[in-house]
């Protein structure tokens, strides 16, 4: 059994991935992106692990013995899963394994945006605090969660514990469904003119599709709070990258917190990298579900589907 590893360094190099070898035989590259180096490195792969290298027909149509797609991460929108039917190949991604990671990166970017954390260090380390005359200093001011509208794109695994946090907060819940698909009673299922009115604080963690693409963009943000402080920790597709810009420059929201842009990683040419006002953005480099514990489990569930394929059993499938 071949496999092969496409991108390596997408967890990390500090997380041990030799687990794999008891599996069959290895090949690891630290990162591959073309269609070009795909076709190369996966033509006798039996098993391919990957995480954004596209899996489509221009680059897995040469691989003969490909039988089994295992996705690094929890999203597959870089895999064509009807040409991965069509050629029988079976496709299984890890579901839930930073889904805790990810809401707590969440409250994060948004406390330290509202709360104005950036400032208030840079006060102290400047040495205004001990030049002044008085024990506290709060010349921006800063509010409560509490009391707050806390609006939720996504109630899935991730949504839902942002919901349960917020709450904890004191914040009211409100969601959208992208989809209109939910379940979910537990708070509130709102229209989208309704979620972007009423939001104080507006946190994404939808898939990306041709739905959720450019949710939020000019015409959505205009319809924010001029105090409102967004969140996405989701794709950054989701929020149009020149709008938001323009938006929070005019001062049509107050904040944004993001861990994913439109391209990534972020280019000198996206308009959001001439913003450097922490307090009023704040940007990270899709590192929100990479803590060691959640990178950990994300290899050691790929084992587990690719050791139950092996044992012919079907593990985390989302097409065969």
């Amino acid at each position: 059994m071949n496999i092969v590893v496409l991108e390596r360094n997408s967890v990390g190099p500090d997380i041990d991935m030799s687990c794999f070898q008891d599996l069959g035989n290895v090949t690891y590259y630290l990162n591959t992106v073309s269609q070009q180096e795909v076709a190369e490195r996966v033509r006798d792969a039996d098993v391919v692990v990957v995480n954004k290298a596209p899996m489509n027909e221009a680059s897995l149509r040469d691989a003969l013995h490909l039988k089994l797609i295992c996705e690094l991460a929890t999203g597959y929108d870089n895999c064509d899963l009807g040409y991965c039917k069509s050629r029988g190949i079976k496709v299984c991604n890890v579901a839930d394994y930073c889904s805790g990671m990810v809401a707590q990166h969440t409250f994060a970017l948004a406390l330290a945006l509202v709360q104005k954390l950036a400032h208030y260090d840079h006060y102290v380390k400047s040495g205004a605090y001990s030049a002044q005359d008085r024990f506290s200093n709060f010349d921006i001011p800063f509010t409560e969660l509490e009391g707050k509208t806390w609006g939720i794109v996504g109630m899935g695994n991730i949504g839902r514990r942002v919901a349960k946090i917020a709450s904890a907060f004191g914040c009211r819940v409100i969601f959208h469904s992208v989809t209109g698909k939910s379940r979910v009673t537990d708070y509130p299922q709102v229209d989208k003119d309704t979620l972007l009115a009423e939001s104080d604080f507006l946190s994404l963690h939808c898939p990306l599709s041709d739905l959720s693409r450019n949710f939020i963009d000019r015409q959505a943000l205009q319809k924010m709070k001029k105090t409102a402080v967004l969140i996405n920790v989701a794709r950054g597709p989701v929020v149009n990258n020149t709008d938001l810009y323009e938006a929070l420059l005019t001062g049509e929201i107050m904040a944004a917190g993001l861990d994913v842009l439109e391209q990534e990683p972020l280019r000198p040419e996206n308009p959001l990298s001439r913003l450097q006002d922490s307090n009023q953005i704040i940007i990270t480099p899709h590192l929100a579900w990479g803590s060691v514990e959640a990178r950990t489990r994300c290899v050691a569930e790929v084992y587990k589907n690719i050791e139950s394929f092996l044992n012919g059993t079907d593990r985390n499938l989302v097409s065969m």
